[in-house]
């Protein structure tokens, strides 16, 4: 599995006791989704390795307190800290109207209510304030909000994303 076919869910933040247990903190919007997890894939060094649990809760705080299989010690659970836990892209539910994933809209042409064609969507630069629409208008790089305000439509058969900007935030970044 690689990471770009995956989605991140969260990190191990610590170990849970002295026999292997760890607490996951989720970084998602429905943690009681993920209550009832059989496996997940583990980011080790650049490298995604599938772990299996043989016990997974939801905590009161929203985090996950999870047993990996064949990690029964406290220096082995040590050892996972800080990694990522990734689950496959086929795992989450299709979205629809204007609502969507960060990934989906890669690649996805740019328009402007006002302004008009802005450019190509390359990333969501995902800042904790504040995520960030990074558009490519083939001179400059454009910074816009993820702000559901601000979109319009999100037009998936023609690959396109409808946003309405204020007055000159598109034009601090292209005029000259």
């Amino acid at each position: 599995m690689k990471l770009k076919d995956c989605y991140f869910i969260g990190h191990v933040s610590r170990k849970h006791g002295f026999k292997g247990d760890l607490l996951v903190k989720l970084d998602v919007d429905n943690p009681s989704a993920y209550k009832n997890l059989e496996s997940v894939f583990l980011d080790r060094k650049g490298r995604l390795v599938p772990f299996f649990l043989s016990y997974c809760k939801l905590t009161t705080k929203g985090h996950l307190h999870i047993h990996f299989e064949g990690i029964d010690t406290e220096e082995q659970a040590l050892k996972l800290c800080s990694s990522g836990l990734y689950l496959p892209l086929s795992f989450l539910p299709d979205l629809t109207g204007n609502k969507f994933y960060y990934h989906e809209v890669e690649d996805f042409k740019v328009v402007d209510k006002n302004y008009g064609e802005v450019g190509i969507l390359k990333e969501i630069v995902n800042q904790k304030a504040q995520p960030l629409f990074a558009i490519e208008n083939g001179v400059k790089e454009v910074l816009i909000p993820v702000d559901d305000s601000l979109i319009e439509k999100v037009d998936r058969e023609n690959k396109t994303l409808f946003l309405n900007c204020p007055e000159g935030l598109i034009e601090i970044y292209l005029d000259e």
